[in-house]
């Protein structure tokens, strides 16, 4: 399927999608976040796809943010109905397959908060990272107030909202806020490494993990015990499961199918 703003591109069990906006630093408009929504239903759908790559176009930026001129100018009930409609970064983190955010340069804003609701966070070491609506007299409305607080604690996350400041992604692997970090011209090729080292276990044991992990942030200790249990025995209903099993009794590497 064409989009306007993104290309998706199958690469067997992975598939990567861009955000194109190259010009505009891959700025997020109502058009982008619609496309990412209406993507990542497609690939629900797609047996085939294990893992799920998004990234920017071009060095400089992965999002740089929200596209400010769409805010101008808007009511407040007008803006509640936009992003009532196009909540693209809910969609992602409730996705059933893994999302891995490769993060290429500027992740600001819009684009941070995508990043945090993706699964796992891989950076180039040239890339800067932050929330900085507040010095468009602005709060984070993507995510940013609820997701960074539970990826890097309260106080530091108060600290990067309430003064707008960048970190580079040493700082933000120290933090915890991203996976990894690594040379920029090595990035998507780590990246795609661990995607496809994700994409060869059980699809059906990926999407219960994801859940579980999930609830965490979700649900209180016994509740998400109780969940994780549930989500455990589930496993145990698919072939994926005694494959598993079986090849690990008989020393060979195992064939998931997702059944």
């Amino acid at each position: 399927m064409a989009y306007e703003n993104l290309i998706v591109e199958k690469r067997g069990p992975v598939t990567l999608v861009t955000v194109n906006r190259p010009d505009k630093l891959n700025a997020l408009n109502v058009r982008t976040r619609e496309e990412i929504l209406e993507a990542f239903e497609n690939l629900r759908e797609e047996r085939g796809i294990r893992v799920v790559v998004i990234t920017g176009a071009g060095e400089k930026a992965f999002i740089a943010g929200a596209d400010i001129s769409e805010f101008v100018g808007k009511t407040p009930l007008e803006e509640r109905e936009i992003m009532q409609k196009s909540r693209a970064f809910d969609a992602m983190e409730d996705f059933p397959k893994p999302v891995i955010a490769m993060i290429n340069g500027y992740a600001l804003g819009g684009g941070c908060e995508l990043a945090m609701a993706c699964d796992i966070r891989i950076a180039s070491s040239k890339a800067k990272l932050g929330q900085p609506e507040i010095k468009l007299g602005i709060i984070p409305g993507g995510g940013g107030t609820q997701r960074l607080p539970r990826l890097i604690g309260e106080a530091k996350a108060m600290e990067l909202i309430l003064t707008g400041d960048m970190i580079d992604a040493d700082e933000a692997l120290r933090l915890g806020l991203i996976n990894y970090v690594v040379a920029p011209d090595q990035l998507e090729a780590r990246t795609m490494e661990l995607a496809n080292k994700i994409a060869e276990m059980s699809p059906i044991a990926l999407q219960m993990a994801k859940k579980s992990v999930k609830n965490a942030a979700r649900l209180g200790l016994f509740a998400g015990l109780e969940a994780e249990t549930d989500l455990f025995i589930l496993c145990f209903t698919s072939e994926d499961k005694e494959e598993g099993m079986r090849a690990f009794l008989e020393k060979r590497k195992p064939v998931f199918r997702g059944r």
